[in-house]
């Protein structure tokens, strides 16, 4: 009975010593919630940071910037945070979110309209989207997704809006929007130049449209991260040469 007893004890304290080495690789997890503009970018990056930091390991989530704040209020174990506007960033600090001097810009980007490889049209201007030949135009949700405020805000300033709207489709995200038009299924789209970079072979920009507030991205290490330690060297590896330079090859520019 002795043995048996010992045996489930051993047992008992293998299991348990076994699953606490499982939460600790765990613990050791860096989770970094991007804008899903810097998916590629930020794939790179993920890789090149866990080789200057061997057992470091690197999850990514990408979703539109209001989407992944909204995870991170709701209390989504996330270390830090890449929006694709400082308006995101400025809620994630007004709700006490991220980190108090963490807060840093690292890249610019431009908004630009797209259409199908294949189009014919002939935009040259915004106010060409009103031709009967454009229908469908893709735009993220201006209520969720910064490249939709952007847009929006730019076809205000061009008293375009009301004749637009009707024709908008609208995406949860950024390369959603790019998908939309990627596909012919919109006419025309409003995204960022480096999302129309990564699809060079089916859309093609049409116009670069200026933008009233500078497309600025901020990150941030979150408040109270599981992994505060990887977090802080993640924000400033992000903003190293070396990782400047990949952002450059994919198309950002500098902050």
């Amino acid at each position: 009975m002795r043995s048996a007893f010992f045996i489930r004890s051993l047992h008992r304290i293998s299991v348990a010593l076994l699953f606490a080495g499982t939460l600790s690789a765990h613990a050791a997890d860096l989770t970094v919630s991007a804008a899903a503009s810097l998916t590629n970018a930020f794939k790179e990056l993920g890789t090149a940071f866990e080789a200057q930091n061997p057992g470091a390991k690197v999850l990514l989530n990408f979703a539109a910037s209001d989407a992944l704040l909204a995870q991170i209020a709701k209390g989504a174990p996330v270390d830090v945070f890449a929006s694709a506007d400082q308006e995101t960033m400025d809620k994630a600090d007004a709700q006490k979110l991220i980190a108090p001097g963490s807060r840093r810009n690292f890249v610019s980007n431009a908004l630009v309209l797209v259409t199908p490889s294949d189009s014919t049209l002939n935009l040259k201007a915004l106010a060409d989207l009103q031709q009967a030949g454009v229908k469908r135009i893709a735009l993220g949700n201006p209520s969720g997704v910064p490249a939709g405020r952007y847009a929006k805000s730019a076809l205000e300033a061009a008293r375009l809006w009301t004749a637009v709207e009707p024709k908008a489709v609208f995406a949860q995200n950024v390369r959603q929007c790019l998908d939309y038009v990627a596909r012919g299924e919109a006419e025309a789209g409003f995204v960022y130049a480096t999302d129309a970079a990564t699809q060079k072979d089916k859309v093609k920009v049409a116009l670069t449209i200026p933008t009233e507030t500078p497309i600025s991205y901020p990150i941030a290490t979150i408040a109270g991260s599981p992994n505060p330690t990887d977090a802080r060297k993640f924000v400033e590896f992000v903003a190293s040469p070396a990782a400047q330079a990949v952002l450059a090859r994919y198309g950002f520019q500098k902050p």
